[in-house]
């Protein structure tokens, strides 16, 4: 899975990860899994109709299913009020019955190639959404108040991975809201969502399947990671000890300078500050383990073979030292053999 930088202008959201309970954007993502990912035909109670990329066509009985409820009545606010609020376009022919309905906040280039002979629609529980990163800011803009959904769809549009102004974001998929956002507060989550502050808490405890909330030593707030977002490897959650100890080599790289405001946004400003400057340091940290870890790829060695050189049958090894066998010739005396000898004088 590629990165999903804080400047990206889209998050991915795989189908089988819809929110559900309460909320607009809930009802949103439904619709939205169920438009067109490419342009073409679609054929609906035996009539085709020409589609683009996020529209779908039916009827309200077909509109109904997707969103879940059973009243028409309904299922028009719903869609009255996702239109208020800019999300879609729908046209509802009152003769013929025929529904169509166009996603706004579509990302074309997620789109596929155009095909009139082949399936438009995907099928359920397959592929991905793509995002917009602010979908969710006009709710907050208007001073809405979050349903269940929207929350949740509100802090996943918000994850970042691997991003280098926040190193908590790889240990694992962080949502952070804003440059200055990366450390949360119960207090800053329900002001937005028009919450009160157990209210939030109690989201947390239900949805703790999806976002992970780790809260933070004092005054400095929380961390919320993203348990479900998709990723090429499994990431685990990071650890009490591995989250102190990048505080305190925040703390070490800002030394005695002087940063004012709350415990929050101070932390918050030392995770801009020296994100960067920590990531470089584990990196560093991994790859001098990694040399120090490697294996040789040949056998070990379980055996060693000298052999003699040609001083040692002259050598003699004891517990004192090692002593030669080799006498001292002293070339400036001549002496005669060590026994008797007879001489034989012949004339």
């Amino acid at each position: 899975m590629p990165k999903c930088l804080f400047r990206y202008q889209w998050v991915k959201l795989p189908r089988t990860h819809l929110p559900v309970g309460k909320g607009i954007m809930g009802y949103w993502a439904k619709l939205a899994s169920r438009a067109a990912f490419r342009k073409g035909r679609a054929k609906y109670c035996g009539y085709t109709n020409d589609v683009m990329p996020g529209m779908w066509s039916g009827g309200v009985v077909g509109l109904k299913s997707i969103l879940g409820v059973k009243s028409r009545t309904e299922a028009l606010e719903i869609m009255n009020t996702l239109s208020r609020f800019g999300y879609i376009r729908y046209t509802l022919d009152e003769k013929t019955k025929k529904l169509e309905y166009a996603v706004t906040d579509w990302v074309v280039k997620c789109s596929g190639t155009e095909c009139m002979s082949g399936t438009v629609y995907a099928t359920d529980g397959y592929g991905f959404l793509c995002l917009p990163r602010n979908i969710t800011q006009r709710l907050a803009d208007q001073h809405y108040t979050f349903g269940e959904s929207d929350a949740w769809l509100d802090l996943w549009c918000h994850t970042v991975w691997q991003e280098t102004g926040n190193a908590f974001s790889y240990l694992a998929p962080a949502v952070q809201f804003g440059r200055l956002g990366a450390a949360l507060t119960l207090e800053a989550l329900g002001r937005r969502w028009g919450w009160e502050k157990t209210k939030v808490w109690r989201f947390f405890q239900k949805n703790g399947d999806a976002f992970a909330l780790h809260r933070l030593p004092g005054s400095y707030g929380c961390l919320v990671f993203n348990r479900l977002y998709p990723l090429d490897t499994e990431a685990s959650l990071p650890t009490c000890a591995e989250i102190e100890r990048i505080i305190e080599k925040m703390r070490i790289c800002a030394g005695n300078a002087h940063i004012g405001g709350s415990d929050n946004a101070r932390l918050n400003k030392m995770i801009l500050w020296y994100s960067r400057r920590i990531i470089i340091m584990r990196t560093t940290d991994y790859a001098e383990q990694a040399s120090e870890n490697r294996v040789a790829l040949s056998s070990p060695i379980i055996r060693a073979y000298t052999s003699l050189c040609w001083n040692c049958q002259n050598c003699i090894y004891d517990c004192r030292g090692v002593s030669s066998r080799l006498r001292r010739i002293d070339a400036n005396h001549i002496r005669g053999p060590c026994a008797y000898a007879v001489f034989f004088l012949h004339s």
